[in-house]
């Protein structure tokens, strides 16, 4: 009786291991958000058990993507308009929440560049190309053309600018230094994988507005995968998420 017991429990587990590993959700992520987002994931998935596939780009174009039928369940935007735009249009069941605040860097990969508070560096003639997120479609770009003009040098420089589609483009430019310098998520060069990478220095917040960036749950989500959307959702808020966004540079919110 005891082995048929121990046999029939050992059925029901496995079951329940087999079910639990076939759950999955695909989750859009805001590229300034890919490196925190993998340690993320990896948390969320040691503690549920359901995978997460993470597709990655602008705010902007995932956004599109969501509009025109793309099979997301969660969105995890760069700012608040984005997922607001849903949110009314009745793509994502909830007002979005913030999950963080994002803070602005310049970064640059060139030796021979000091890099100042007040963006003065970016009028000397050794630096011809200064790179950022397309802010038609990136709230970091939004963000960065904010402070140039906040400091006055918009004017003077904006010949210089080259446009990534999203952070992850522009980060390239500046790894790769076909750009001379430019402005990233602090979240990027916190990443263990870019943290001793040439130097940075965090943009003055007075100079652009709040980075608010929020997360909903969309319509479809809530439709084929209600629990396991909710589950991530709320995990976003739970206190081990907010120690690994903390570690990527990002200011947390409160979980009321």
């Amino acid at each position: 009786m005891k082995i048929i017991k121990f046999i029939l429990l050992i059925i029901l587990f496995t079951s329940r291991l087999s079910y639990t590993n076939n759950l999955e959700i695909t989750v859009a992520v805001a590229a300034n958000v890919q490196y925190a987002m993998r340690a993320l994931k990896t948390e969320f998935e040691k503690e549920t058990g359901i995978k997460a596939e993470i597709i990655v780009g602008s705010s902007g174009l995932l956004t599109a993507q969501i509009q025109q039928g793309a099979p997301y369940d969660v969105f995890i935007s760069a700012d608040m308009k984005y997922p607001n735009t849903l949110y009314k249009s009745k793509m994502a069941i909830d007002s979005p929440r913030v999950y963080a605040f994002g803070s602005l860097v310049i970064w640059t990969l060139k030796k021979g560049i000091k890099l100042k508070k007040d963006f003065t560096e970016l009028l000397n003639n050794n630096i011809h190309k200064i790179a950022l997120a397309n802010p038609r479609i990136a709230p970091y770009g939004v963000a960065t053309i904010q402070a140039l003009k906040y400091f006055g040098i918009y004017d003077r420089i904006k010949d210089k600018l080259i446009y990534g589609e999203s952070i992850s483009p522009t980060n390239q430019y500046i790894v790769s230094k076909a750009a001379d310098i430019g402005f990233t998520a602090k979240s990027v060069v916190m990443a263990p994988i870019m943290m001793k990478k040439g130097k940075w220095l965090e943009v003055n917040p007075s100079a652009y507005n709040p980075i608010k960036q929020g997360c909903v749950i969309l319509k479809y989500g809530f439709d084929n995968h209600k629990k396991e959307s909710e589950l991530f959702y709320n995990f976003l808020f739970s206190k081990k998420a907010k120690k690994i966004l903390m570690k990527y540079g990002y200011k947390v919110v409160d979980n009321k």
